[in-house]
């Protein structure tokens, strides 16, 4: 039955939908005129969006019959993809005004993505579920390729595309196992069918369903799309993709195995797992021998999903806390390294993605060499940063859930990450000055790049409330 309350719990939805018809309109009949005031009220819809949180976490936890979840999982996960959505979206005008594709469709097709992974961390059914994902991955399918003249672009666009399309029929697949075993697509359901013992038909749906996520997640072994596209795809959407779509692949994965898998947790638990471990391997030691930094990046996130997963893998509310307050440490990180990135222009302004072309930045730029070092600092888990206490957090779940094993691990594998974190931190201070890079940046990006940095620098500060708030969030889960 759907009621007044059913609607307050998809508020930031609704505000979305209308705003980017709205916008839509506008772009349509002003043309690539309006991309600047596109932007503009795009930020400000997902302002108003994430103000409406407010009144959907007020209804109570269920609207739409079980469809939708409105509990504070589900607007602590929004808050975060809102905030990173409108970061993309303010970072791209000038990156696209000096490729001469600033177009209002890209602010547009962010709103509508945004939309897709509210659905997908509200998710109550593995219907919804899959409504959500596939919403989210279209748009994300034309962000890939946006710049249609750049061969790079398109190509990147079209390996996201097949291979997204493999990863949806996997997850499916596992939805229709689930469903012809347990006889329901609903959460609880499973869960209840669950509760009488995991037959092989539902442990196949299982890890098809998980198998699915774990390739929007950019998990190893799912990841071969993840290096490709982030340096293929423009930075602004690279940046997108780093940040939001992770955090709504994450939440949903959490969502999925604590409230449908709950009861087959020692089955999934040696999944993620597993999942931890290779992706945590793979991306450090996959990102040492990079020379694009974007590429270096896709790397980092998958060494970075591998070090979320193991607050997962406890399969306790510290560990869905420390999972969480990972997340919202890892968007910061990835927001202002990104920022930096975008900031790498030749004196003829044009973007430049080699790490070698920051030999001697702290020469020319000492602002950018101090926020690229902050970054990459807090990326290896370097105390006193940021960054470390994200990753203190999961080890410390760990370890508390009897996962030593698994803590030690990651702390080890975290030193050799470290390695080609510092190595841009060497070429930045230590190199041989390189081709310098245009005098000044781009007010927006100076100002994102500058707050990321003093976060990452003195987070620590809002360690109360991110604890508070990632704790509600996993509490309401359980």
């Amino acid at each position: 039955m759907i009621d007044t309350s059913s609607i307050l719990a998809v508020l930031p939805e609704l505000v979305l939908t209308a705003g980017g018809l709205i916008l839509m309109l506008v772009a349509a009949y002003a043309g690539d005129g309006s991309a600047r005031l596109v932007n503009a009220l795009s930020v400000v819809t997902l302002t108003v969006a994430g103000l409406a949180l407010s009144c959907s976490l007020a209804h109570g936890p269920d609207a739409f019959d079980g469809l939708v979840r409105a509990d504070a999982f589900s607007v602590y996960a929004k808050a975060l993809i809102y905030g990173a959505a409108a970061a993309a979206i303010l970072l791209a005008p000038r990156y696209f005004l000096s490729n001469g594709a600033l177009r209002p469709e890209y602010p547009i097709l962010i709103l509508f993505s945004a939309i897709g992974m509210g659905m997908m961390v509200s998710a109550g059914d593995l219907l919804t579920l899959y409504v959500g994902l596939e919403m989210q991955s279209l748009a994300a399918y034309v962000l890939a390729s946006f710049m249609r003249q750049d061969e790079r672009s398109s190509e990147a666009g079209l390996k996201y595309f097949v291979l997204g399309s493999l990863a949806s029929g996997i997850l499916l697949y596992g939805v229709s196992l689930l469903y012809g075993f347990t006889g329901t697509t609903s959460f609880d359901g499973i869960a209840v069918a669950l509760g009488d013992g995991v037959g092989k038909g539902e442990l196949f749906g299982m890890v098809f369903l998980l198998s699915g996520l774990a390739f929007k997640m950019s998990a190893v072994p799912f990841h071969m799309w993840t290096p490709d596209v982030y340096e293929g795809a423009p930075t602004p959407v690279t940046t997108f993709f780093g940040s939001a779509p992770k955090v709504a692949a994450m939440g949903l994965t959490i969502r999925v195995a604590i409230e449908a898998l709950g009861p087959a947790g020692l089955d999934w638990q040696q999944i993620v797992i597993f999942v931890a471990l290779a992706s945590i391997l793979f991306g450090a030691v996959a990102a040492i021998g990079q020379t694009n930094i974007k590429r270096l990046m896709a790397y980092s996130s998958i060494n970075n999903v591998g070090f979320a997963l193991i607050g997962l893998a406890c399969g306790t509310p510290a560990g869905v806390a420390a999972t969480l307050s990972y997340l919202a440490i890892y968007v910061v990180m990835t927001i202002g390294g990104f920022a930096c990135v975008l900031q790498m222009r030749d004196a003829h302004g044009k973007p430049v993605e080699t790490i070698a072309s920051l030999g001697g930045l702290s020469q020319s730029r000492k602002g950018l060499a101090a926020a690229f070092a902050i970054t990459m600092f807090s990326m290896a888990g370097i105390p006193p940063l940021f960054g470390f206490w994200a990753k203190f957090l999961v080890f410390d779940a760990a370890v508390a859930a009897n996962l030593t094993a698994l803590a030690a691990f990651g702390i080890a594998m975290s030193v050799i990450g470290a390695y080609y974190y510092l190595k841009i931190i060497k070429t930045i201070y230590f190199d041989e000055p390189a081709e310098a890079y245009e005098a000044k940046g781009g007010a927006v990006e100076n100002i994102i790049m500058a707050a990321c940095s003093v976060v990452l620098v003195f987070g620590y500060l809002l360690n109360p409330l991110l604890d508070k708030a990632s704790a509600a969030a996993a509490a309401s889960l359980f």
